[in-house]
């Protein structure tokens, strides 16, 4: 990861990795408008991570599409996981063609600088860009579609049944990775007002406080998902 002065000097530098060629292209095409340098553009895990062991820290952030050869099961996500247990904090956004909450809670539990979006996205070139941006400087990103499945799974039971309407608005929108300003900006609230949800949405989901992003949407997914 960057320094600010270094960040100043010369854009993000990011690799992408999916064995989609027309897609990978396309994801450097979106990157490159957005300012954005891309290093490397490989078709499977492997390579992606062969790219930043030789990298000198250089890099960014990694696009990983979670389905690769040879498999095409959970590559990206294993490669996130061993990212992460080699103790790289190099910024990590997984791409899925489907809605798996599974799939996001365990993108999310390895830890900071870490997204996961639905391939959609990519048609909306500023949300690719800013998850990539968002990744890189170690905030976490969670596709809106992943939070909606994981709230309407739970809406059933009585914790989530307690929480009122703009307290479910704000609950989805600590869950996509916003923070407390982000989400007072997105709901036209006021940061006193949001701080006040989240405590009443904590306290109703029985979670710890905390005031670390990642470790605040992790919380609040795994609650959300679990039995999901």
């Amino acid at each position: 990861m960057v320094g600010v002065d270094d960040s100043v000097r010369r854009p993000l530098r990011v690799a992408v990795a999916d064995d989609a060629v027309l897609l990978r292209e396309g994801i450097g095409q979106i990157l490159r408008a957005g300012g954005i340098e891309v290093v490397a553009s490989v078709d499977t895990a492997e390579q992606a991570l062969d790219v930043l062991a030789a990298d000198d820290g250089g890099i960014d952030a990694v696009v990983l599409d979670i389905k690769m050869p040879p498999t095409h099961t959970d590559e990206g996500l294993r490669a996130l996981e061993s990212l992460r247990a080699s103790g790289s904090a190099v910024g990590v956004l997984l791409l899925s063609m489907y809605t798996t909450a599974a799939y996001a809670i365990r993108a999310m539990s390895a830890g900071s600088g870490t997204g996961y979006l639905l391939k959609d996205r990519v048609a909306d070139a500023d949300t690719l860009v800013n998850a990539v941006r968002t990744v890189a400087a170690g905030g976490s990103v969670v596709d809106p579609e992943v939070v909606q499945l994981l709230v309407s799974a739970r809406s059933s039971e009585a914790a989530v049944e307690s929480l009122s309407s703009r307290e479910v608005d704000v609950l989805r929108l600590m869950a996509e990775g916003l923070s407390n300003a982000g989400i007072a900006s997105a709901l036209h609230l006021s940061l006193r007002t949001v701080e006040s949800h989240i405590g009443h949405i904590m306290n109703k989901l029985d979670i710890e406080e905390t005031t670390e992003g990642h470790r605040r949407v992790l919380a609040v997914l795994r609650f959300l998902g679990r039995d999901a």
